[in-house]
């Protein structure tokens, strides 16, 4: 066997196939398409999944769940994975060097997965699970007291100020409201008053009736 000599072999390779290249080789004319219709023009195929304009697959299928976009900021780490470690404090730096999360990671948890022979000290700033704890703690080590819930926050009191401000407000509006309507009162009886003199001085002006003499 010579490098000269060395051939893919029988039947790996094929020729290419060479359409519109005449009636002799069965892919002339029309190269394999058929006549006419979508599929024979250039550029006649629709994009994966569509279905002619009805709902695809794909959309008619109901959900559930959702992908969280921070899974992984969390890594999880065995008790074996501990130790295994050279080290015997435990931090987040500790746990990158040793290549047991990856380098974007911000934060990681010991959860119970195989045994701890060793003390160790977990930082603070290392999750562990009640079970993890306990396998430490009886090891000689320590561990991170479980933090505690957050407490649900109280909905606020109204500020007494408002109240006050309010109410003031709605004082002076109504202080205003009296003003206009005496103002009201008096355009009134002014106007009453000066009809009144008028129809007098008709009266008056009108033709007297001529005494007997």
């Amino acid at each position: 066997m010579r490098l000269n000599e060395l051939k893919p072999a029988p039947g790996s390779k094929h020729a290419r196939r060479r359409v519109g290249r005449g009636i002799g080789s069965g892919l002339g004319k029309t190269a394999g398409r058929g006549h006419k219709g979508q599929k024979a023009r250039s550029g006649g195929y629709h994009k994966v999944g569509f279905e002619g304009g009805q709902m695809p697959l794909q959309r008619r299928l109901p959900k559930r769940g959702f992908a969280s976009p921070t899974r992984d900021a969390i890594v999880e780490v065995r008790l074996s994975d501990l130790e295994r470690m050279q080290t015997d404090t435990i931090d987040l730096a500790a746990l990158r060097s040793a290549g047991l999360v990856p380098r974007l990671a911000r934060g990681a948890k010991v959860i119970v997965s195989g045994k701890l022979t060793r003390k160790i000290a977990v930082n603070d700033e290392i999750g562990v699970s009640k079970g993890a704890r306990a396998a430490i703690e009886a090891a000689g080590g320590s561990a991170p007291a479980a933090k505690p819930p957050p407490e649900a926050k109280k909905p606020a009191a109204p500020k007494q100020e408002a109240k006050g401000a309010a109410a003031g407000k709605g004082a002076d509006q109504d202080a205003k409201g009296a003003d206009q309507g005496a103002k009201g009162t008096k355009r009134d009886k002014g106007a009453k008053s000066g009809g009144d003199k008028g129809d007098k001085g008709a009266k008056s002006d009108a033709p007297g009736k001529g005494k007997k003499g």
